[in-house]
């Protein structure tokens, strides 16, 4: 695949425009080749929208679905796992309709555990999830686990580096804002992006990073990490996303990116895919 630039989701800017029908055209102004649909409060979508995107000579984007956030693949409630998985699989129902193939899993919070105890549960849905995934035929659909931006969640570096380890069809969703916001601003150089994709392929191989799912926003954070999304204007708080193409050129990587800007994940996205084209001339 070659690198995909996307929005997450409708930007303020797509206003009273028709969905699906005048998104291509919408995001063709901004030069962007992709979408992922926000399920977090549940996978809704109407006929005409997956009669619409399944046919891709209508639009020729590369498509990811977002699944609901109150999945928790590491509930200590052994029912909410298993909801958790049948939410998964409405989500890849949902993603093969539409013709996307891959869809980003929230793993949920740590609660009173410790880590290592939700890492193993999440790990256990997982590899559910992922046989029921097969045994409804949807074998071909990705599990992107994400990297999370609140410290008591489970989902850091480490963490969802060992999630991808359960199957080797898992990519993983790394995103650097949330990263950002549970390190307090730690990510400022190109030496620590490259130390984020050091880790990720000395874990888990060039093969599957150089293809790997990225979420991207500037995120205010707090002692306890995430608060809320930003947009490019904030010149307080990070990260910075020119040493991130800076590095995915250098090292050849074609990964699908996602803008999370508040609002104006277009504009933000083309900025992005303007910046790289500029390097890479």
């Amino acid at each position: 695949m070659s690198i995909v630039f996307a929005p997450g989701g409708k930007p303020d800017s797509f206003g009273k425009r028709r969905f699906p029908q005048d998104l291509p055209q919408y995001l063709a102004q901004f030069g962007l080749n992709g979408f992922e649909f926000e399920c977090g409060r549940g996978v809704r979508f109407s006929e005409e929208a997956y009669g619409f995107f399944a046919d891709s000579d209508k639009h020729k984007l590369a498509l990811s679905l977002h699944s609901p956030y109150y999945i928790s693949l590491s509930s200590p409630d052994e029912e909410i796992r298993l909801k958790s998985i049948t939410y998964i699989l409405q989500s890849a129902e949902a993603a093969k309709r539409l013709g996307a193939q891959r869809i980003v899993v929230h793993s949920g919070s740590c609660a009173k555990m410790k880590r290592e105890q939700a890492l193993g549960l999440a790990k256990d849905t997982l590899k559910r999830a992922r046989a029921a995934l097969i045994e409804a035929g949807r074998a071909d659909i990705i599990i992107c686990p994400e990297t999370m931006g609140k410290i008591n969640q489970l989902g850091n570096l480490e963490e969802v580096t060992e999630l991808c380890k359960t199957d080797e069809s898992f990519l993983p969703c790394v995103d650097f804002g949330h990263l950002n916001a549970r390190t307090h601003g730690s990510i400022k150089t190109k030496a620590d992006y490259g130390r984020i994709f050091d880790t990720l392929e000395n874990e888990l191989g060039f093969d599957r990073i150089k293809n790997l799912h990225i979420h991207f926003s500037k995120i205010m954070y707090t002692d306890g990490g995430e608060k809320t999304h930003l947009t490019f204007a904030d010149t307080e708080y990070g990260p910075d996303f020119e040493p991130l193409m800076e590095i995915i050129a250098e090292r050849n990587y074609e990964p699908f990116i996602v803008c999370e800007s508040q609002g104006t994940q277009a504009e933000d996205a083309a900025v992005m895919k303007e910046y790289f084209e500029g390097i890479t001339k």
